[in-house]
């Protein structure tokens, strides 16, 4: 056997280079030709339409919204310490199923920095495990600086399953400061004798 030359192996090379070339660029001429395929056959088939024919944009409705009821949720806020704590609003009717967003008020009162936490409780208490919060401040602890006043979320939505009997649920948090976080800080180190 005869090993090929330089010259012969520089032509190979050439040629599987230009080969891979072709390929590349027809794997991306087909990847990008998919997106008009992909949007005509879900327009056929009605899946997931945002665009009608006319050019207007409609959003699908959550099918999960039980529109035949609504619940009054009552919301509550109950402050330990130092603060000014309060919801935006005392109450609000929403739908089962319905992501609905509240806010609520807190301003540090004092001239220090102060660390808190949020502790959710639900009245009745069968409504607990059918009140899901997606965004929520009692899902960390809250840092505020001297005299900040601060508004913060709470996204949620109640189960569909949640009873047909329940018509009113209370959502109630306390906050209160953080015990030892804020004596460390403020408290100078010893030095050792």
């Amino acid at each position: 056997m005869s090993t090929p030359s330089h010259q012969e192996t520089r032509g190979l090379n050439r040629k599987m280079l230009g080969k891979l070339i072709v390929i590349a660029v027809l794997m991306f001429g087909f990847g990008y030709a998919l997106i008009p395929v992909y949007r005509q056959i879900c327009e056929v088939m009605g899946i997931n339409v945002l665009t009608q024919k006319d050019g207007t944009v409609t959003y699908d409705n959550n099918t999960q919204v039980d529109t035949s009821r609504s619940i009054t949720v009552e919301f509550d806020g109950n402050a330990q310490g130092p603060w000014r704590f309060r919801p935006v609003v005392s109450s609000m009717q929403v739908h089962p199923g319905e992501l609905v967003t509240v806010m609520y008020e807190i301003v540090n009162t004092q001239p220090r920095t102060m660390h808190a936490q949020a502790i959710p409780s639900y009245a009745p208490q069968s409504a607990t495990p059918h009140f899901k919060k997606v965004e929520c401040f009692c899902f960390q602890q809250q840092t505020l600086k001297p005299n900040e006043a601060r508004q913060m979320p709470v996204v949620f939505f109640l189960d569909p399953a949640l009873p047909k009997d329940v018509k009113t649920i209370t959502l109630s948090y306390t906050f209160f400061e953080i015990a030892g976080l804020n004596q460390t800080a403020a408290a100078p180190a010893e030095k050792p004798l």
